[in-house]
């Protein structure tokens, strides 16, 4: 079974463009940050294993 009709309509051939577009910027974004992340440049957001530790030590201490 097909997604698309045989014969699809100008909207429906912009709708699967825009989409392409947008997947493909999201593939480079990650790529970047990817990069980024192996080069040991910060990406400047204080999420993951590193705050992750810093919110346990500091639940630990105030127990």
């Amino acid at each position: 079974m097909s997604l698309l009709p045989k014969n699809p309509s100008r909207e429906q051939e912009e709708r699967e463009k825009r989409r392409s577009e947008q997947l493909r910027a999201n593939l480079a974004r990650r790529k970047q940050q990817t990069r980024s992340r192996r080069s040991g440049a910060e990406d400047g957001r204080d999420e993951g294993l590193k705050a992750a530790a810093s919110q346990n030590e500091s639940a630990d201490s105030e127990k």
